[in-house]
């Protein structure tokens, strides 16, 4: 498949099978997202890979209620990963605040789309995910207070809801996001 089709056939999942993830499938999506590039080479990540059971209960539990309940779906996952933003390096600091710009979200968010580029090309779904309870996401895997999650990506294989099958994703056309000067 071409990388243009693999773009065009990757979208959100909410609906995810029951069924168990092999680890070398997430260890290719976590080594496409290690080869992320970064401002300064400074690769401001670290994931934490959620698939037993019963730390991903409670984790859906407290993560995706009350207030975050809209992204409640992420709960029948079999697997969260937990993207944690770490401290760029200084020269990628100073040149974002000159430039009014945190690096490390733009490195975070690139490294984020090489993980679900390459889930979809092992033939699994996911969904990125930013509205959660950040706090509880920190008790329960003890992550420290001074540490940011700004993403968990839910990751699994999609169940075809209602017959569905592929959908057509809803997009700007071409002639309305570009311009040649």
């Amino acid at each position: 498949m071409s990388f243009l089709d693999l773009v065009k056939k990757r979208k959100s999942c909410r609906k995810y099978l029951p069924k168990e993830v092999p680890r070398d499938k997430i260890e290719r999506c976590l080594e496409a997202a290690r080869l992320a590039p970064s401002a300064c080479n400074s690769q401001p990540w670290y994931f934490i890979v959620v698939d037993n059971p019963e730390i991903k209960a409670q984790l859906g539990k407290e993560a995706f209620s009350g207030a975050y309940n809209m992204n409640s779906f992420a709960k029948e996952a079999p697997v969260l990963v937990v993207f944690i933003r770490e401290m760029s390096k200084y020269a990628a600091i100073a040149g974002g605040f000159i430039r009014g710009l945190q690096y490390s979200l733009v490195d975070e968010g690139i490294a984020i789309e090489h993980f679900i580029l390459q889930a979809e090309e092992e033939g699994l779904s996911s969904c990125w995910l930013g509205w959660f309870n950040e706090k509880s996401v920190k008790k329960i895997l003890k992550i420290p207070r001074k540490r940011k999650i700004d993403t968990i990506i839910s990751l699994g294989y999609a169940r075809d809801v209602d017959g569905q099958g592929e959908l057509q994703k809803n997009r700007k056309t071409i002639e309305q996001i570009r311009e040649y000067r």
